[in-house]
């Protein structure tokens, strides 16, 4: 009789085939687990400044100098959405202010790793803000920021921070 014909022998194939893919593929789980949590810790740090960054550059024209484009924003288009209305900003230029500064100290923080818990739930108070403002952003922009800022508080920002640096070169006091 032909083995591959066999029945049992299909089944013993089929079984050293399955016992084969899973013994890859816990190899390759080994390997992913082996990547430093520091490593992912900072790429959420970048991916999470770079955004809120480049928005914060354009609301200004130089230092302490708020853009026209972002008084034209928080006076004219922004909304809140809040109880089935869209509300006008209060104080509009304070907030364009208030905004354009958080959206460049905080990232710097970010990228620095300095304070990150902090500057993190900073980007994710700005993110609940933004989706008052703009709702329709929710699943390309928001969400993932709010994820990447919310595992920032929990986490910080690992090793590979000044924080971290600053931490290890202080005597500890507990």
């Amino acid at each position: 009789m032909n083995p591959a014909m066999n029945p049992d022998t299909a089944t013993e194939t089929r079984a050293l085939s399955s016992h084969k893919l899973l013994a890859r593929v816990a190899r390759a789980e080994d390997v992913m687990a082996a990547i430093p949590p520091a490593l992912p810790l900072l790429a959420l740090r970048v991916a999470l400044a770079v955004p809120f960054f480049l928005s914060g550059l354009t609301k200004w024209d130089g230092f302490l100098t708020l853009s026209t484009g972002a008084h034209f924003l928080f006076e004219e288009e922004f909304r809140l959405h809040l109880f089935g209305g869209a509300h006008p900003y209060p104080f509009p230029t304070l907030m364009a202010a208030a905004a354009g500064t958080g959206e460049i100290v905080l990232p710097l923080l970010l990228l620095l790793g300095l304070g990150t818990r902090f500057a993190a739930l900073g980007l994710l108070v700005m993110t609940a803000i933004i989706q008052l403002t703009i709702p329709e952003g929710w699943a390309n922009f928001h969400l993932p920021w709010a994820a990447m800022a919310f595992t920032l508080v929990v986490f910080g920002g690992g090793p590979l921070g000044l924080e971290e640096l600053w931490r290890r070169s202080v005597p500890s006091q507990r």
